[in-house]
C-alpha cells in the first residue's frame, strides 16, 4: 500500500498544514521536498519529474540535487535523481535516538524462530504507523515490508491498538484527515484493542495478510506505549482466530520480555556526536560547508546541508537534545540551529519535549527509509562497481560466497567495450578456491568455515589451500594469472561490513597483454581498495538498522 502523500504549501514545499514560520529556512523545507518525492517515488525519479512533482522551479531542483549529491545523500545518473544509501542516516539518526529498537530487535528475531513467523516492531506516526524492525524467519513465502513505510492507522492492527490511547484531539484530527481510510468500525476496534490489550488485521492492510499485535510499554515512561510487536502471517497458514489461538501467548510473553528489557536498560547521558556528511565533528562542518561553497558556487546550498546535519545530531542516547546541544553537536550558530529546529516542527520532523527539548518524530523515516530499506548488496555496489570500471577501464564485478562454502556467485558486474572482456554474468558460480575473489572470502573465514571449500571435488591439498588462504589474509588482496582462463589476470580485494567481517570481494580480470603484475598491483590495487572503502562506508549507514541481501 503506498505510502501517504504529505501536502504541500504553494510554492511545492511539504507542510505540516500550519501557515510556514517567518524564521523557517526556505531552502531547507524545499530539500526536505525533494526527498519525500524520491522516498515516494521508490527512490529515482528524472530532473524533470521531480520539477512536477514539487511544483518548483528546475533551477531550484538542479541546485537542490547537486547539495544532496554533495551530501551522498543522492546520486545524478543522467537525467535521474536516485537516493543513494548515505541518506539512511537520517533514519538511523531517529532509530537510534529511540533506544528501543536496538533494545527489543533480539526479543523479535528470537521469536520470529520460535513461532516460524515473521515479526515486526510498528511505532506509531500520528494518523498513521511505521514499521521500524522486521524479522523474517526463512520461508518458501518470506513476508516482508520496507521499514519506515506509513500505513494508515485504521488499515493495521498496531493502529488500533495505539489509537487505543487516543484523546478526543486525535480522534479529531483522524476525523479531519482527508487521507484517512475511515473505516466505520475503527473506533471499535481501538475500543475492543484497549479493552483486551490485543489486535488482529484480518486483511485490512493486504488481502491475505493476517497481523496480530499486542502493546510493548516502557516502564521508565509511566508504561507508555512505546510500539506494537506484531507476529504476521497469512491466510494460508492461518485463519485470524487460528492465528490468535496459536500465537497470541507466547506473543504476550515475548512483549513482557521486552518490557524487562526497557525497564532494566541504562539511561545514557547526552554526549557529542561526530556531525556533518563528511564523518567531520562539528569543528569541521563549517570548513566542509565553505569548502563545498567555494567548489560549486551558487549550486551548493549551505544553508540546506546545515538544515540537514540537524537531524543528525540525535542518535544513541540523545533521543532528547537542547538548542544549545544541538549547535555544539554540529558546530552550528544556536541562530542557525533554531532556524533549522523551527523548520523541523512545521514539517512534522520535530517536536517539542517538555520545556526546553526536542525530539526527532518518525515522519524522519519518510525521508528515504522506506526504498533503501531493502535494497540488496548488489544494488548497493552498482554505482561503486560502474565508477571503478571507468577509471580503471576494466571489467569488474562483485562475489559472494554460496551457503555451501564451495562456491562463489558473480551478484553484480560492468564491463567496458572492450574486444577482450572479461566480466563476468550475474550469476556466474565458481569454485571458491579457484578465484582470488573465492580466496579472499575464504581467507576471512574461521579454520572449520574454511573446510567448506576443501569439500568441492577440484580442491586442492587442504595443507595447500590453507597455506594460500593465509597468504591472502596477511596481503589484504588475491593476484592471479590465468584464472579463470589462460591469458588473463586477476586481482580480488575484500568488502567488510560495519562489524569487519568480510561479505563480499570486488574483483577485476584484465587481458595479460594490457598489464603486467607490477603494474596490476601499483595501479589497479589502490583503487580497487578505494572503491572497497566507498562501499563499505555505505554499508556502515545502511545496515545499522537494516539487513543488505546478497
Amino acid at each position: 500500500m503506498p505510502a501517504k502523500r504529505i501536502p504541500y504549501d504553494g510554492d511545492g514545499a511539504a507542510s505540516s498544514g500550519h501557515p510556514v514560520p517567518g524564521e523557517a529556512v526556505t531552502p531547507l523545507i524545499r530539500g526536505v521536498t525533494v526527498l519525500l518525492r524520491l522516498t515516494e517515488a521508490g527512490g529515482t525519479l528524472s530532473a524533470s519529474a521531480l520539477e512536477r512533482a514539487t511544483g518548483l522551479a528546475r533551477s531550484t531542483v538542479d541546485r537542490i540535487a547537486f547539495t544532496l549529491t554533495r551530501m551522498g545523500y543522492v546520486r545524478l545518473d543522467g537525467r535521474d535523481v536516485t537516493l543513494a544509501p548515505r541518506v539512511l542516516e537520517l533514519g538511523n539518526a531517529y532509530l537510534a535516538a529511540l533506544g528501543w529498537p536496538a533494545l527489543l530487535a533480539p526479543h523479535a528475531d528470537a521469536l520470529a524462530g520460535e513461532a516460524d513467523e515473521s515479526v515486526t516492531l510498528t511505532a506509531a506516526d500520528r494518523n498513521g504507523v511505521r514499521l521500524v524492525h522486521q524479522a523474517t524467519h526463512a520461508r518458501p513465502l518470506p513476508l516482508t515490508f520496507p521499514l519506515g513505510e506509513l500505513l494508515p492507522a485504521d488499515r493495521t492492527a498496531p493502529g488500533a491498538l495505539f489509537a487505543a490511547e487516543w484523546t478526543e484531539t486525535d480522534w479529531n484530527a483522524w476525523r479531519d484527515d482527508p487521507t484517512s481510510y475511515m473505516h466505520g468500525d475503527f473506533e471499535e476496534r481501538a475500543r475492543t484493542a484497549g479493552r483486551d490489550g490485543w489486535a488482529v488485521d484480518d486483511q485490512l492492510t493486504e488481502p491475505g495478510l493476517l497481523t496480530l499485535s499486542v502493546p510493548v510499554r516502557d516502564p521508565r515512561e509511566g508504561g507508555r506505549v512505546v510500539c506494537a510487536a506484531s507476529i504476521v502471517s497469512h491466510t494460508g497458514r492461518h485463519t485470524a482466530p487460528g492465528l490468535c489461538d496459536t500465537h497470541l501467548p507466547r506473543l504476550r510473553d515475548a512483549a513482557a520480555a521486552m518490557e524487562r528489557t526497557l525497564r532494566d536498560a541504562p539511561v545514557q547521558d547526552v554526549g557529542s556526536l561526530g556531525a556533518g556528511p563528511t564523518g567531520a565533528g562539528p569543528t569541521g562542518l563549517a570548513s566542509w560547508t565553505g569548502a563545498s561553497k567555494q567548489e560549486l558556487g551558487r549550486e551548493f546550498v549551505a544553508s540546506l546541508a546545515r538544515g540537514l546535519t540537524v537531524l543528525t545530531a540525535f542518535g544513541e542516547g540523545r533521543g532528547e537534545l537542547t538548542l544549545t546541544d544541538v549547535a555544539r553537536t554540529t558546530g552550528l550558530t544556536r541562530a542557525t540551529a533554531r532556524r533549522a529546529l523551527l523548520t523541523y516542527g512545521h514539517l512534522g520532523l520535530v517536536r517539542r519535549s517538555g520545556t526546553r527539548g526536542f525530539r526527532l518524530t518518525p515522519r524522519v523515516l519518510s525521508l528515504g527509509f522506506p526504498p533503501l530499506s531493502r535494497m540488496p548488496l548488489s544494488r548497493i555496489a552498482a554505482p561503486h562497481l560502474a565508477e571503478l570500471s571507468d577509471r580503471i577501464g576494466e571489467s569488474v564485478s562483485l562475489a559472494v560466497l554460496t551457503p555451501s562454502g564451495e562456491e562463489t556467485r558473480c551478484t553484480a558486474g560492468t564491463a567496458p567495450a572492450h574486444a577482450l572482456s572479461a566480466g563476468a554474468e550475474v550469476g556466474t558460480r565458481r569454485p571458491a578456491h579457484a578465484s582470488p575473489a573465492g580466496r579472499v572470502l575464504l581467507a576471512d573465514l574461521s579454520p572449520d568455515l574454511r573446510k567448506r571449500a576443501f569439500c568441492h571435488p577440484a580442491a586442492p591439498d587442504p595443507d595447500d589451500l590453507t597455506a594460500a588462504l593465509d597468504v591472502v589474509a596477511r596481503h589484504g588482496h588475491a593476484l592471479s594469472d590465468d584464472e579463470p582462463e589462460a591469458g588473463l589476470r586477476t586481482l580480488a580485494v575484500p568488502v567488510r561490513n560495519g562489524e569487519g567481517q568480510v561479505v563480499a570481494a570486488i574483483e577485476t580480470a584484465v587481458h595479460a597483454a594490457r598489464r603486467t603484475r607490477e603494474a596490476c598491483a601499483q595501479d589497479v590495487l589502490p583503487q580497487l581498495l578505494r572503491t572497497a572503502g566507498e562501499l563499505e562506508d555505505d554499508l556502515r549507514v545502511t545496515a545499522r538498522f537494516t539487513h543488505a541481501l546478497p
